[in-house]
């Protein structure tokens, strides 16, 4: 996952990255030029690491995917979906999402104030559905390794791949 809180560090964590994972673009408060230009550079690096890239909210430039209630296009062969609670897990079934980020399992910077979940209750949210679900919310490879055996297909973050 990025965003403006990354800054400059956002470089450093694609290349951090292991191959084969992949990159949710959201930066939404960045301007529509900029933006743009950026995920043409995120786009770039991912490719020459084997990464994948999927946007959140509505961009012009084509990616691998799109992340979330947006219009889906051909183009994009991935569809990923945030889920927070059940319904919002069947409506990205509904949606035809490809993976489920169910968050936050953990309290996080990303939604202040908000207990996180826990790893069997947010597993519980993606549960039975047949879509891979990723484990979103104060992870780090710790306690990604202590969550695992809950079921999750694996795991997303921020703040761990800046250090």
């Amino acid at each position: 996952m990025t965003d403006e809180r990354m800054g400059d560090a956002l470089w450093a964590a694609l290349r951090r990255v292991p191959p084969g994972s992949g990159i949710v673009f959201r930066h939404y408060a960045t301007p529509a030029g900029e933006r743009r230009a950026m995920l043409r550079r995120v786009k770039r690096v991912a490719s020459a690491r084997g990464l994948v890239v999927v946007v959140a909210g509505d961009s012009s430039i084509a990616a691998d995917g799109v992340h979330g209630r947006v219009r889906a296009r051909a183009i994009w062969r991935i569809r990923t979906w945030p889920a927070h609670d059940r319904a919002e897990a069947l409506a990205g079934r509904r949606a035809g999402a490809d993976a489920l980020f169910v968050s936050p399992v953990h309290a996080t910077r990303s939604h202040a104030g908000a207990s996180g979940l826990g790893p069997a209750r947010a597993m519980r949210i993606g549960r039975g559905l047949g879509i891979p679900v990723i484990a979103l919310g104060g992870m780090d490879e710790s306690r990604w390794r202590r969550i695992r055996r809950f079921g999750f297909h694996g795991w997303a973050a921020i703040d761990a791949w800046v250090r």
